[in-house]
């Protein structure tokens, strides 16, 4: 059997959903098909832990070796055919983790180096993709030790607007901002999460959608589409993952609006040079989706978006992943 190594944990605010995320990953893979372990990366702490389907046992870890990403367990060495990252944030979705794996030959289930970075950064990528006349949010950039006064911001984009990590996720660290007065200690939290940069982006009204998109055994396939209803304020981290929002999949939008969606994100599948499974968010403005961010590795657990669309699909999520791993993937 193929020996997967499925990857998360990670030095971000996203620790923990990218640890449940293994979980469902690893509930969705076809134990007759692949040998299965999690390991689990912070800092340089790489180490297996044992799963037994439900629950990490903590006191049950083997350290990796990052020399050929091998584990000693029992005497006996383990080594890997196959790598599916899913940590959200660094150094998974950045690009660093795998350039460790195209330096020791790993195929892995995510895009390669240069897409990985672009994609991370949320400025970066919106200002890429915006050359490709796809609608993105005006939005301002502010480096590590960048200042920008609050009247100046607010001349250029208006009231209100969204301050967030520029490489961050799920939400951490975001706020909406609708005061001059809220500007600043926004700037202030979103500066503590990820690179330390900061993106201001003006606000745009309109009806919140997600579509998935991955490379299958037929080709390029577009998910349904999910429409995003925020019981809060905007889809923040409490709604993410308290359940503050309803999620309708497939999206109370037309038929014409649903395959404008589907073929805009496999345009930018390939407009970022993407690998495994992605997620594309989008406000419909006026019959027009604008572009909110790509997601690389997006989350897996069993009420995800992406399971959610597979399942909306028809699709069995298991021959997702053999598609994923035997189709889709970075591989040597």
């Amino acid at each position: 059997m193929k020996k997967i190594a499925i990857v998360a944990g990670g030095d971000s605010s996203e620790y923990v959903v990218s640890l449940r995320s293994a979980q469902g990953i690893w509930s969705f893979l076809d134990h007759k098909k692949y040998e299965t372990s999690i390991i689990v990366i912070k800092g340089t702490d790489w180490k297996m832990v044992q799963y037994d389907g439900e629950k990490y046992d903590w006191d049950k870890t083997w350290r990796v070796d990052r020399e050929d990403f091998s584990v000693m367990k029992d005497g006996t060495k383990l080594s890997f055919d196959f790598a599916y990252i899913i940590i959200h944030g660094t150094p998974g979705e950045n690009g660093i983790l795998q350039g460790y794996f195209d330096m020791i030959r790993m195929p892995y289930s995510c895009c390669g180096v240069l897409s990985a970075a672009l994609t991370c950064s949320k400025f970066t990528c919106n200002r890429y993709l915006s050359t490709f006349d796809i609608p993105v949010a005006k939005s301002i950039l502010l480096h590590v030790g960048d200042e920008i006064a609050t009247d100046e911001c607010i001349q250029e984009l208006g009231l209100p607007v969204f301050v967030k990590p520029n490489a961050g996720g799920s939400s951490y660290a975001t706020t909406k901002v609708k005061t001059a007065a809220e500007l600043q200690p926004a700037i202030a939290a979103a500066k503590k999460e990820a690179t330390g940069e900061v993106i201001i982006e003006r606000f745009m009204k309109g009806t919140e959608v997600t579509c998935g998109c991955y490379t299958s055994r037929n080709g390029l396939r577009a998910l349904p589409v999910t429409e995003v209803v925020s019981k809060k304020e905007f889809f923040d981290v409490d709604a993410k993952y308290n359940g503050a929002v309803e999620e309708i999949t497939p999206a109370r939008i037309s038929d014409e609006m649903t395959q404008k969606i589907q073929a805009l994100t496999q345009r930018i599948y390939r407009y970022v040079g993407a690998k495994g499974i992605i997620r594309v968010d989008y406000i419909i403005i006026s019959d027009t989706p604008h572009l909110l961010e790509v997601n690389t590795t997006p989350g897996m657990t069993a009420t995800s978006f992406i399971p959610q669309q597979v399942r909306a699909a028809g699709l069995d999520i298991s021959d997702v992943m053999d598609d994923v791993i035997t189709f889709g993937s970075t591989g040597f």
